[in-house]
């Protein structure tokens, strides 16, 4: 097994390969309108096949190669593809076939988006990356960066981004409908921890199935005995802090999504405060609550915007808005509360709009998120959903994980630094140290 450092020593990262690699096919410049989108499917099961499947529905998307650490999750792909090669190692994947794939999707674990991500975009492949985009908030912006020096078209696995009631809130907010916004709630159903049923590591781990190398799951990570089944792999990472990111990095790109969308917040974060319900060195809290304070924007009605995220199936308040204290709240979604109105967005539902407001507003229709990315990929027009906006979201919601770890307090962030300045010692968390071999390589 190489490790990652020895990978990067080989020939592949020699200047004349490296140009060989960038120098991919005619498509990926969008020149070739007629050709086949030539994919691979980095992550195969469970997210990964439901991304898989979607791209393989594009008239002009052939999967070229499919690649999973765990080759039993592999099944249901090869049957799009019989004669595509499989791998287990997304390395020797671009290796043997850096000159045959145009574009990859990422439905790996978090922990694994920003070194995948980051290779491909290097070797000049456009990149679909689930959410969140990254797993800590250094990675993000490397991927912002190179996205920048990239020729490639990107987006991030938030699909509902492109559905119907998130493009009808969008404007309906922008134009006015429920004046400008003076306050935002949103909040997620799901905990923090739950899925893998642990709150510590297995007391009694046994050894990986035959089908996994644990060594690649765990990738930048530090090593860990795999466990049981299901602890980490396949669907328990999520609640692990090397691994995941809780319910806020699970959900927060989905619902902070519109919000952001329709008040189009590009600044980052001033701050960030937490309270939960209490955590420990490895899994997430069970229940959230973290406040952000935003830059204004042209849609809010102060110079600064304050948004609350709760998860664990805390809700919040109505008072202050339009909506009576009768009104059931949908389990996840966001209240926009506004200068005439106010709206609630569910998570996935139609608005619901109170206050002296239209009752009716204009119905955008659903777009296909993936194909969009891949009509993107074909004619070199990126989508909205890129990784700079992307990267953004994911470095917001983030910080607000930064927060949990320091409860009660509130951290003043400065995104140019990434610095968190009133807490010197708390900015240690806007990166990780990488294991041995697994390093990433910063964009110059």
């Amino acid at each position: 097994m190489l490790t990652r450092r020895q990978f990067l020593q080989s020939s592949a990262t020699t200047a004349a390969a490296s140009a060989a690699l960038v120098a991919a096919p005619a498509v990926v410049r969008g020149q070739n309108l007629n050709s086949k989108l030539q994919m691979a499917a980095i992550g195969c099961d469970g997210k990964g096949w439901s991304d898989t499947r979607e791209m393989a529905n594009h008239p002009q998307v052939k999967h070229v190669a499919f690649c999973d650490v765990d080759l039993a999750r592999t099944a249901k792909v090869r049957e799009l593809n019989p004669e595509a090669p499989v791998y287990q190692d997304y390395r020797t994947m671009f290796e043997e076939m850096a000159d045959k794939i145009d574009a990859v999707t990422v439905s790996t674990a978090d922990h694994t988006h920003a070194i995948i991500t980051l290779d491909a975009m290097r070797r000049g492949k456009h990149v679909y990356c689930q959410k969140p985009l990254t797993h800590n908030i250094w990675e993000s912006r490397q991927i912002r960066l190179q996205n920048r020096k990239s020729d490639i078209i990107s987006r991030l696995g938030n699909q509902i981004h492109s559905h119907s009631y998130y493009r009808t809130a969008v404007k309906a907010i922008q134009d006015g409908v429920i004046g400008k916004v003076k306050r935002v709630q949103s909040w997620c159903a799901a905990t923090g921890h739950g899925k893998s049923g642990f709150i510590d590591r297995p007391t009694s781990p046994v050894p990986p199935p035959s089908s996994v190398n644990w060594e690649l799951w765990v990738a930048v990570a530090p090593m860990r005995p795999y466990g049981v089944d299901r602890a980490y792999h396949p669907w328990g990472w999520r609640d692990w802090q090397d691994f995941g990111n809780g319910a806020l990095g699970d959900f927060g790109c989905h619902i902070l999504d519109p919000v952001f969308s329709a008040l189009n917040i590009t600044g980052a974060p001033l701050d960030a405060k937490a309270d939960h319900t209490g955590m420990n060195d490895e899994v997430w809290p069970a229940q959230t609550t973290v406040d952000y304070t935003f830059p204004g924007t042209e849609h809010t009605t102060g110079s600064e915007l304050k948004i609350t995220w709760n998860d664990g199936g805390r809700l919040p308040s109505v008072r202050g808005s339009h909506v009576p204290g009768t009104s059931a709240l949908p389990r996840s979604g966001s209240l926009f509360i506004g200068e005439k109105g106010s709206l609630v967005l569910p998570h996935v539902g139609e608005l619901r709009l109170y206050g002296d407001v239209p009752k009716e507003v204009e119905t955008l229709e659903s777009l296909n998120h993936y194909h969009g990315w891949v009509d993107g990929c074909l004619s070199g027009k990126q989508p909205s959903d890129g990784f700079e906006y992307g990267g953004a979201l994911t470095e917001a919601v983030l910080l607000g994980n930064i927060a949990v770890r320091y409860r009660g307090e509130t951290l003043k962030w400065d995104a140019e630094s990434l610095t968190i300045t009133n807490k010197p010692e708390a900015s240690k968390w806007v990166t990780r140290e990488y294991r041995e071999g697994w390093e990433i390589e910063p964009v110059a």
